[in-house]
């Protein structure tokens, strides 16, 4: 059986509704340096959407760019990805949003 060789890509977003126009680009990174935002990500109990395709075309960018339109659908999935969670958590929490 062949070996996965391919490289992991991560992108790190960021939204802030009425602060940003569209989520923001705060981290990138392939490799060690991807491993590196997972890691990060889990310690500080980030929530982590996979898409590789969407991580690599995210990585073409650049730190603090806002994603382009042709990407506000599948971010948007993202964001409803992430309210779900919130949501979920505060009902075992018993915390309201």
């Amino acid at each position: 059986m062949a070996e996965d060789k391919k490289i992991k890509e991560v992108a790190a977003l960021k939204y802030t509704p009425g602060a940003n126009t569209a989520p923001e680009i705060i981290a990138l990174g392939k490799g060690e340096i991807a491993e590196k935002i997972l890691e990060e990500a889990k310690k500080n109990d980030i929530p982590v959407y996979q898409n590789p395709e969407l991580a690599h075309t995210l990585n073409k960018l650049r730190i603090g760019d806002e994603i382009p339109p042709e990407l506000y659908e599948v971010v948007a999935e993202i964001l409803v990805f992430v309210s779900n969670l919130d949501k979920s958590y505060g009902e075992k929490h018993g915390k309201r949003k």
